[in-house]
């Protein structure tokens, strides 16, 4: 039967970028064409337009891919990234809900292409056209490795029109989604196997207990299934653009609903041991801290360099402290960090689904100004709160006490909603859920992480006396450790008590080491990354540690690459031994490589202590470099991510 074919439709470039050819893409699903025909794009700016004019008819719950369909019964699928669905939609921002109609080039997203290569994720935008095979006649594409921008015409489509030609089929056959879904079930090992199954756009994810027991030769043989792979703790099933009907069909066959077990792409790979358990909750938290710092890391950085450019403007003296220039940049500097609780309050809460702005209001109850001098006066931290004993410490630039509060912020909200009457929960629940959420973290959280630094610190000063060498490689493998959850505040006294009486302190050396660690494994992000805003962003937190500030570097990318935090952390153990070694000291509260002038010896000017300065905080950057790239060495590398993920 002849094929008639129809004007030619216009399909525009969906980013800004290099159009690549779908074969040459590193996932087989896309390379292979199961998802349709298309092409890539391994994007330059941020910027997401509409491929075409049409309706959008599919949002992914983690916002990593939309669905089109236009007016001629074409079906696209516009993939941001690959593999970001591990994302949970935190570096995208949509401007169109299901149900909209657009215009070919209509703006619809925002894609942080920084956040997804600093994420490990391959950047590259897949577009595909899902019913061709029923619907294309032919596909005309541009030239491939080419630039072009947003909105340019980039290929041409003519129709099939045959009322009832078929030239293939796009996902499973028509085998039952039940009899598939019981199939796949069986051949991964049954029911008991299985702790819990997500699902993206194409694929079931499995967290299986024991994955030995899984075959993969059998469930690849099923119809239906197009490919089978193991990644990231996890056992895939490729199926196509029905995996959700058959997500659906194998929830009731596993014993649960959907409202018992919703495909959360965020959760992690359970595990049998205790220790996995342990691992896995660890990770899940550093995964928060990461993600919720992650939008204000520049902030950190930039806030970082001008502190450390205010400094060696002091002190080669081009600049009075009393001047109003310096007061007003000093005071933009603090503020970021000063302030840190309200700003990470609102980014984890967004994280971690509690209400914004509410827990921006508890990150501004811990620093206000009354509480935070009462903290520093000895004679008034203790308070009562309702008749409870309070404690109060110095929450400014606290990170801990504030994801906690995010995290417990939903259960706290579901709660008062329960409890409190309609009319009255616009005015009543969210003043009443900062009550609680603050006294949480001043009577609970705050107290415990006090006693612990304290004690922290007490055990630090004892083994330093014993042994400095040793304390060195101790103090410098954990201060970072300390710093993640809030208790490295302990030995912030002991610094200052040190100073203050003794005129220099061994253990602000060992400190300042972690600094410059932390600002070598970072700087070893902005060697390897492909992505250019990747590798700004790591240069500028690895300048900011070097200027004293880690929380860039290690919120930015070294938690995030626990491969990173590991070299440093060895780094800084083996400065801190070396420090130990020299008896290298400190003789003002000042460090990392900015503070080089803390390490003359006053009276005596440069001599050997300065030199241990040098060997050892140059020696650890050295290292901590060495070690990052080392460590980092014999991983896939995508097109344009920073770091492979850890």
């Amino acid at each position: 039967m002849p094929v008639t074919t129809s004007t030619i439709i216009p399909v525009v470039a969906p980013v800004t970028g290099q159009m690549i050819n779908l074969a040459t893409v590193s996932d087989s699903v896309f390379s292979r064409g199961l998802l349709g025909a298309g092409c890539g794009f391994i994007p330059q700016t941020d910027q997401i337009v509409a491929p075409v004019a049409g309706e959008v008819t599919m949002i992914a719950k983690t916002k990593h891919a939309l669905g089109f369909k236009t007016k001629n019964g074409l079906e696209f699928l516009l993939h941001l990234g690959l593999d970001t669905v591990e994302l949970v939609g935190t570096p995208f921002r949509l401007t169109v809900k299901v149900g909209d109609h657009v215009a070919a080039g209509q703006l619809i997203a925002q894609m942080d292409v920084a956040a997804v290569a600093a994420a490990g994720k391959e950047t590259t935008v897949l577009l595909t056209i899902t019913n061709a095979a029923e619907r294309v006649h032919a596909l005309l594409l541009a030239a491939s490795n080419q630039v072009y921008p947003a909105g340019t015409v980039i290929a041409g489509i003519t129709l099939n029109l045959a009322a009832n030609h078929e030239v293939g089929t796009i996902g499973p056959p028509a085998t039952s989604t039940a009899t598939l879904a019981n199939a796949i079930i069986q051949a991964v090992g049954g029911p008991s196997n299985i702790d819990s199954v997500i699902h993206c756009m194409t694929r079931l994810r499995f967290y299986l207990k024991d994955a030995s027991l899984a075959n993969d030769v059998a469930v690849a043989r099923l119809d239906g299934v197009l490919e089978v792979a193991r990644a990231s703790g996890q056992y895939q099933v490729v199926i196509g653009s029905t995996v959700a009907e058959v997500y659906a069909a194998m929830l009731p066959q596993l014993g649960v609903s959907a409202d018992d077990k919703v495909a959360d792409s965020s959760d992690l790979p359970p595990t049998q041991t205790f220790f996995g358990k342990v691992w896995r909750r660890l990770s899940q938290f550093i995964g928060v801290m990461t993600a919720a710092m992650f939008p204000i890391i520049s902030l950190l950085a930039g806030a970082g360099l001008l502190k450390g450019v205010l400094a060696a403007i002091v002190g080669f003296k081009l600049l009075a402290t009393s001047s109003g220039t310096y007061l007003v940049l000093n005071a933009v500097s603090d503020a970021v960090f000063y302030f840190l609780p309200v700003m990470l309050g609102f980014t984890a809460a967004k994280r971690l689904g509690s209400n914004p702005v509410t827990l921006a209001v508890v990150g501004a109850v811990l620093t206000y100004p009354a509480l935070v001098n009462a903290a520093q006066k000895a004679s008034t931290a203790q308070i009562s709160f309702f008749g409870l004993p309070l404690t109060l410490m110095n929450y400014t630039a606290a990170v801990f006490p504030m994801i906690v509060a995010a995290w417990l912020g939903k259960y706290v909200e579901r709660g008062l909603k329960r409890g409190l009457p309609a009319y009255l929960q616009g005015v009543l629940l969210p003043i009443l859920e900062v009550i609680f959420l603050c006294g949480v973290i001043l009577i609970g959280i705050g107290p415990l992480t006090t006693y612990l630094s304290q004690g922290l610190a007490n055990g630090i000063v004892a083994l330093y006396r014993l042994s400095p060498a040793v304390s060195g490689l101790i103090i410098g493998g954990v201060y970072q450790v300390l710093v993640i959850f809030g208790l490295h505040w302990g030995l912030v006294p002991v610094v200052i008590n040190d100073l203050a009486t003794n005129g220099h302190s061994y253990l602000n050396a060992i400190i300042s080491l972690t600094m410059v660690a932390q600002g070598g494994a970072a700087l070893a992000v902005g060697l390897r990354a492909r992505q250019a805003r990747v590798r700004h962003l790591s240069v500028a937190a690895a300048v900011a540690a070097f200027c004293g500030i880690t929380e860039p570097a290690l919120y930015g990318f070294n938690l995030k690459y626990k491969r990173l935090f590991v070299a440093a952390s060895l780094a800084s153990a083996l400065g801190g031994l070396v420090a130990g070694l020299l008896r290298v000291n400190n003789y003002a509260l000042s460090g990392s490589l900015i503070g080089f002038p803390a390490f003359i010896t006053p009276g005596v000017g440069i001599g050997p202590n300065f030199y241990g300065y040098l060997i050892s905080h140059y020696g650890t950057l050295i290292v901590a470099l060495g070690l990052a790239l080392v460590l980092s060495l014999g991983q896939h590398f995508q097109t344009k991510s920073a770091l492979p993920a850890a």
